[in-house]
């Protein structure tokens, strides 16, 4: 049936379900013309004539489009499924049997417009997650007004508006507003994330509230989106193993198909059996078994924001029995954040805040950005400073609150007349991963601060999945120091940390995996961790949204940073073999079950193509079923834009 093409069809989802809409019309007409010729017989006499001439009308509308595509198949050298029909088809017709031409043309083309609509259902899922950029864009000019153009016409470095329950139209930065962002359709969060001044933003997302001003950074398919885009519908022409078997031994199927229907009209005699031998012969469910479920596996992780370049990985994950773990920015955040406050000298905890954040208010070090962070939490107000000093990855000074004051490590704060013995008080150890600043006004120590890279809050509970599901190895790999990678082990539950590595030794760990035994993933954030996820079976790269090197780094990738993606990953993984089994045991079923029915007599052409799509579509319903996988972690859903929204001030409307 054309029905085993629609996964590799060109059109979209909305083109394949038109087209099935239109053959309906002219299979509903056919059915009528059928069904007429039989009231014809019933009603009159001498409606013999009349009825042969509505079931030949019937028959040719009917069976047109199943000979048209055997003509086509033909003339590009094949001979397969549609041609086992359309000889079936013309079997009938010649012996003048108009009704039953008809009627199993009907079956058949009936069959052929359920799959494809739920074909393109599923190419819909997906295509519902690519195809979210907005057609218009609002351009800022010089004088600040935005004026409404094509978002195909927008570049990189041009300044957009974002208003509220719009789009973005490209990848960029926000300079100027804050809001929050739904970008579950880029990287599947399940909550709306809150962007302000110098935040990254992706095409696809939906500012939800706020005016945002944003700094094109990529427009067009260079944008995250335009590349998903392009690895979903890669990934949908892929094949597994047992599919491109399959289609070795597909071009065999059809002649045998014919011989044994040759010798059931040598031994019978009996037309019937023949075209009941061909029709129900016709093995669309057994082909459909591995695409369908693939297609809806697919649509399932786009929408989780899991990114799957070839379909052959989706099947290994359900193999793997070990996972190698990179640390900075996979388990943890790779961001440090405020972890101890330890005042001195009776100051509190608060004003030791303000006094530090609003030293580092001007820095861009990773430590003063985890500061501001903490006070804008804790809803500490930035003091104003004068005299702002950098000394690179040493500290800073400033005037504030008229007395002079230092915020840096001990060393820096020691050669700045810091005097007295404030590191005693220190009870926690930079070699266990914490990074130590000290505050100091006039002088003195007045308390310090301790930071970490922090775990990532799912990654304990994500670990523990995997294991439940039957992953035997659990490693951490780190360049990091050998306390730091122990203490954050310990805390995610791995049962080996390596510790000190280089790539080549997170790849030698990887190899002495697989050496092993094992069938090994690698978990990491794409960017240094390239060489290792190219040595395991499968690579995962994490956070994957906005990265081009991670996206392109991996066999799989995730577009959000979540690590229980890799649990839904896995159930995915086994769930899609289960359904794809299952499929292969209904296509055997109707097909052997078919055939021997219709050589013994027992199945007359019409129920042999009632029989044949009966299997079709438990192999599409089967497979549809996996579209609902990891609904437990399904994204936020996208709010309807607020009615009456009156433009902002400066939008000038002009015509793309």
């Amino acid at each position: 049936m054309q029905v085993t093409i629609l996964l590799n069809d060109e059109r979209d989802a909305n083109a394949l379900a038109r087209s099935a809409t239109v053959r309906l019309g002219q299979t509903l007409i056919g059915l009528i013309l059928i069904l007429n010729s039989y009231l014809a017989e019933w009603t009159f006499a001498r409606g013999t004539a009349v009825a042969n001439v509505s079931a030949l009308l019937g028959a040719l509308l009917l069976g047109y489009p199943l000979l048209a595509a055997s003509v086509r198949g033909l003339g590009k050298g094949e001979f397969g499924i549609n041609e086992l029909v359309s000889l079936a088809f013309l079997a009938s017709f010649a012996s003048s049997d108009y009704r039953t031409a008809g009627i199993v043309a009907f079956f058949m083309l009936l069959g052929e417009i359920i799959e494809t609509r739920t074909a393109a259902g599923a190419r819909a899922s997906i295509e519902s997650l690519i195809r979210l950029t907005p057609t218009k864009a609002y351009r800022l000019n010089e004088l600040g007004e935005a004026t409404e153009v094509a978002a195909r016409d927008l570049a990189v470095g041009d300044r957009i508006r974002v208003r509220p329950g719009d789009n973005l139209p490209a990848d960029g930065i926000v300079v100027a507003g804050q809001g929050s962002v739904n970008q579950a359709s880029i990287t599947g969060e399940s909550l709306p994330v809150d962007k302000a001044s110098g935040d990254e933003v992706f095409a696809g997302s939906m500012n939800v509230n706020g005016v945002l001003d944003v700094r094109v950074t990529r427009a067009g398919q260079d944008t995250t989106l335009g590349k998903v885009r392009d690895l979903i519908l890669a990934a949908e022409q892929t094949k597994l193993p047992i599919m491109r078997l399959i289609d070795q031994y597909v071009g065999y199927y059809t002649p045998l198909m014919l011989v044994l229907g040759a010798l059931v009209w040598a031994f019978t005699h009996d037309l019937n059996r023949v075209i009941a031998v061909l029709v129900v012969s016709c093995p669309c469910a057994f082909v459909l078994a591995t695409p369908t479920a693939m297609v809806a596996a697919l649509a399932a992780a786009s929408r989780l924001g899991v990114l799957i370049k070839n379909v052959a990985d989706l099947e290994l994950a359900a193999r793997v029995t070990a996972f190698v773990f990179d640390k900075t920015g996979t388990v943890t955040t790779g961001r440090l954040a405020v972890t101890r406050l330890f005042p001195l000298g009776g100051l509190p905890p608060a004003e030791l805040l303000r006094l530090a954040a609003g030293a580092e208010q001007f820095s861009q070090h990773p430590t003063a950005r985890a500061v501001l962070q903490l006070a804008a939490e804790a809803g500490v107000p930035l003091a104003p400073v004068q005299g702002f000093t950098e000394t690179a990855g040493r500290g800073v000074r400033v005037e504030l609150d008229g007395a002079e004051v230092f915020v840096g490590r001990a060393a820096w704060l020691r050669a700045n007349g810091v005097t007295g013995d404030f590191e005693q008080s220190v009870d926690v150890e930079e070699a266990t991963g914490f990074s130590l600043i000290f505050a100091a006004r006039n002088r003195e120590c007045v308390g310090w601060i301790a930071l970490q890279d922090t775990l990532r809050p799912e990654a304990a509970a994500a670990l523990a999945e995997l294991r439940q599901a039957g992953v035997r190895k659990l490693s951490l790999v780190s360049g990091d120091r050998a306390a730091v990678a122990r203490r954050i082990g310990a805390e995610i539950g791995v049962d080996e940390v390596v510790a000190d590595c280089l790539p080549e030794d997170k790849i030698a760990q990887v190899r002495a995996l697989k050496a092993a035994g094992h069938c090994v993933a690698v978990v990491g954030d794409g960017v240094n961790d390239a060489p290792a996820l190219a040595a395991g079976d499968l690579g995962i790269a994490m956070g994957a949204a906005g990265g081009d090197v991670a996206i392109h780094s991996a066999s799989i990738a995730l577009m959000n940073s979540e690590l229980s993606r890799l649990p839904f990953l896995r159930a995915l993984s086994r769930e899609t073999r289960r359904v794809i089994n299952q499929n292969f045991l209904v296509g055997l079923a109707f097909i052997v079950g078919g055939l021997s029915l219709a050589m013994a007599g027992y199945l007359n052409p019409i129920v042999a193509a009632i029989l044949h799509n009966v299997g079709s579509i438990l192999v599409v319903f089967n497979s549809a079923r996996l579209v609902r996988q990891g609904e437990e972690l399904e994204p936020f859903a996208k709010p309807a834009p607020i009615e009456g929204d009156e433009p902002e001030p400066g939008l000038i409307t002009q015509a793309a």
